[in-house]
């Protein structure tokens, strides 16, 4: 890859003998992005310049782009002024992507409830550990907050799913670790396990109880009872969850 000082600096693609066409483009396109000689919301030359450059057809550009758009580096505008714009590669783009993938998987019907909730306490019986320590008032507050519209709300509430996404990450991000967080809120934004969750009024008093007391050790910076509150939910969870064919789970 070359450089002119006519393009600004701009990366000059140059056809590479591959195995395939297709990964030319993708890889080098990548590396210029990664590398920095792209930058966030820059667009990208046209198609029909990426081929002359590369040497291949129009529809492998397109597949390779097609690549890029799928592992959230670029995003696609259709339209005159659209075309294929460089994304901002960031802990937020990461959440999206996983839970783009993990919302695939689960519509395939790869996943059940059992290994979701598995992965579950891999992931957020640490991240609450974590957030006893390195909470701020903030993740306290917007915590305290959704465990405040979970007790006014009722159990046909089409908003449930989203409070609890919003619970289960605000304790992720608390972490302190943003790759944990991203993760974390990954698997709920994709999964939403609560739709999973046998609801009836008890069920859902004693799931409010239990935000509570994960939201409380957090706050009161309690690390093991925070990871036990944790814990104890996801056995509740689990426990009153349905699998693919609607029963309960044992």
């Amino acid at each position: 890859m070359t450089k002119t000082k006519a393009d600004g600096g701009r990366p000059v693609f140059t056809a590479k003998q591959v195995l395939r066409p297709r990964a030319q483009v993708e890889q080098q396109i990548k590396e210029a992005i990664l590398s920095g000689q792209f930058a966030h919301g820059d667009k990208l030359p046209a198609e029909t310049q990426l081929a002359e450059q590369f040497g291949v057809s129009r529809p492998t550009v397109r597949e390779a782009l097609g690549s890029l758009v799928s592992a959230g580096l670029i995003r696609k505008i259709p339209g005159v002024a659209g075309g294929s714009f460089v994304n901002s590669v960031t802990t937020a783009s990461l959440s999206r992507t996983l839970g783009d993938s993990l919302d695939t998987i689960l519509r395939l019907g790869e996943l059940d409830i059992e290994e979701i909730t598995i992965v579950r306490r891999v992931l957020e019986i640490p991240a609450a550990r974590m957030a006893a320590d390195h909470r701020t008032l903030d993740h306290v507050a917007r915590m305290r907050a959704v465990v405040d519209k979970q007790r006014k709300t009722t159990i046909d509430d089409p908003e449930i799913p989203n409070y609890d996404i919003e619970f289960h990450s605000t304790v992720g991000e608390a972490s302190g670790n943003r790759l944990l967080g991203s993760f974390v809120r990954a698997l709920h934004s994709a999964t939403a396990p609560v739709r999973y969750l046998e609801v009836t009024p008890q069920v859902a008093r004693n799931g409010i109880k239990q935000h509570t007391a994960i939201a409380s050790a957090i706050e009161a910076g309690n690390a093991e009872a925070a990871a036990q509150a944790m814990e104890a939910h996801l056995d509740y969870v689990l426990k009153y969850s349905t699998n693919c064919s609607g029963t309960v789970a044992e």
